[in-house]
């Protein structure tokens, strides 16, 4: 049997290599629940889950959704937008980046009685 490589072949729950079904990270759209990718340290895209719930929360808050796939229906979701990089149960991850510190106004200064030229 060979691996599945649409979301319609893969089973939500079969198991994959990973042994069990991830926990995988997703965020609400219009359609539904869309799969989150990341950026790894080099700033390639791609896509993470986690072995267990308490896992997910540690790594991306307990605010994060989430949804429960197996590692070849999340590489079936993810190979069609060119991400083959799987990271299960990664340690690190950093937020996402805030709006930056407001920078400070330069001075207007008018031009007045100066001949512009």
């Amino acid at each position: 049997m060979s691996a599945p490589t649409t979301p319609e072949e893969a089973e939500p729950l079969e198991r994959g290599p990973a042994g069990h079904a991830l926990f995988v990270p997703v965020r609400p759209g219009p359609a539904g629940c869309t799969t989150r990718f990341f950026r790894n340290a080099l700033g390639g895209r791609t896509a993470v889950a986690f072995t267990s719930e308490p896992a997910l929360i540690r790594a991306l808050g307990p605010d994060q959704r989430w949804m429960r796939l197996s590692e070849p229906a999340l590489r079936a979701l993810a190979g069609p937008l060119g991400i083959t990089e799987v990271r299960i149960d990664p340690r690190l991850s950093a937020p996402a980046p805030g709006p930056g510190p407001a920078l400070p106004q330069a001075p207007h200064h008018a031009l007045v009685g100066q001949d512009r030229f």
